[in-house]
């Protein structure tokens, strides 16, 4: 699936099931909570800290994509091409940061 698909498919979903899109807001607020649900997973898989009882039931799999499925509506409800926003910010990174990594000394 490419990411135009996957936009095309949280669009077709949202029109049929979802009634419309929660406001940009609303959605962005929804993407910091599910962002915060994935660092507990993160935290607690791979951090110091251990699960509570009701957190062991937690897929990281599925939390990361409920991050992607926020993303992609927001992307959907304010006009983000987010295959070309991908491809331009690739590019970005690629020019700013061609020897950046190399050459620190804290990586290697």
């Amino acid at each position: 699936m490419t990411i135009q698909e996957a936009q095309n498919q949280v669009d077709e979903w949202i029109k049929t099931y979802g009634v419309r899109y929660f406001s940009e807001l609303t959605n962005m607020a929804i993407l910091t909570e599910e962002v915060g649900e994935l660092a507990r997973i993160i935290a607690r898989t791979y951090g110091d800290q251990s699960f509570k009882k009701e957190d062991q039931e937690k897929n990281l799999a599925d939390e990361i994509a409920d991050v992607f499925w926020v993303i992609l509506c927001l992307a959907n409800q304010t006009g983000v091409n987010l295959t070309l926003a991908f491809e331009n910010n690739m590019r970005k990174k690629t020019e700013r940061d061609i020897d950046r990594h190399r050459n620190n000394d804290k990586l290697k």
